[in-house]
């Protein structure tokens, strides 16, 4: 008896971008990425090209979906059509939210990037509370397809890790080259033969090359590169409780409306209730429940 179900053949590299879509963690994303180029036969170092060689080369609908998305953002006038910043080279410091935000802007409007990042995985599950211009900002860039989740319902937040590997993929299709356990030294002043140069640990590190002529630090407040001024605004400091329960996205969870800053001036019978209570004098609710005293 014949089947009369015709299953198709898996293409390779199908099956790739799917594990690449759903990576949890750096590394996976990493080892996928170029699993997918060594089976389309692509080199991501080819930057300026590489983008549209991976939609010529991947005719897969899921794939298909992001593109679209790509597209649409690229498509912008600001862009020039990927030309604006052709002749520029940068390395970005930092593989946070803002690193590889950038790091996706400036591939956007055509440089090279280089980004550099000294820890191996992501590991901050710290909540981020998103504004809605960044809820769509990051949805424009085709963050429903990395994450189904992504501000679904009422949510309007995230974690800085799963947010980090939606940034990550997107950099990668890009051509932007993201490179991890390598650690910022300080800068190579050029020279008549070379460049703006970074030194790294390892020194041997490929990105050591790397002659660039935009520099942008984005790891954090705390880290300054040397001959660089920094300069921060701080609020008044308050002891913060954080409780971090189990989520388990039901659809009563969902639905739960969020607090997204309450000062004791605005609704004093509940800070009071609390200190009745507790004999604590919060002055502060922050997003998710988090009180500051």
């Amino acid at each position: 008896v014949k089947n009369p179900l015709k299953i198709e053949p898996v293409n390779p590299s199908h099956a790739t971008f799917d594990l690449f879509v759903q990576a949890k963690t750096c590394q996976e994303v990493k080892k996928h990425f170029t699993e997918l180029c060594r089976q389309l036969q692509l080199d991501p170092k080819d930057y300026s090209n590489f983008y549209t060689k991976l939609k010529e080369s991947l005719n897969y609908w899921k794939a298909k979906a992001v593109w679209t998305k790509l597209d649409k953002r690229a498509s912008q006038d600001v862009y020039e059509q990927g030309k604006a910043c052709a002749q520029n080279k940068c390395l970005v410091l930092g593989a946070g939210p803002c690193g590889l935000r950038t790091a996706i802007e400036l591939s956007l409007l055509g440089a090279q990037v280089v980004v550099l990042e000294k820890r191996e995985e992501f590991t901050r599950n710290n909540v981020l509370h998103l504004w809605p211009f960044t809820i769509y900002d990051i949805r424009e860039l085709g963050a429903k397809k990395f994450y189904g989740k992504f501000c679904s319902g009422s949510l309007d937040h995230i974690s800085i890790r799963q947010l980090q590997l939606i940034l990550l993929k997107v950099c990668l299709i890009l051509g932007v080259e993201v490179h991890t356990g390598v650690e910022y030294k300080g800068l190579i002043e050029p020279s008549v033969e070379k460049g703006w140069m970074a030194k790294l640990e390892p020194p041997s590190h490929p990105a050591a090359a790397f002659q660039f002529d935009v520099f942008i630090s984005a790891g954090g407040g705390r880290f300054v590169p040397e001959g660089f001024k920094h300069k921060g605004l701080r609020g008044q400091l308050a002891i913060g409780i954080t409780a971090n329960f189990v989520n388990r996205n039901t659809a009563a969870e969902i639905q739960v409306p969020e607090i997204s800053g309450v000062a004791r001036i605005y609704n004093q019978k509940f800070f009071q209730d609390l200190l009745n209570e507790t004999g604590i004098i919060p002055i502060k609710m922050c997003a998710y429940g988090c009180l500051e005293n």
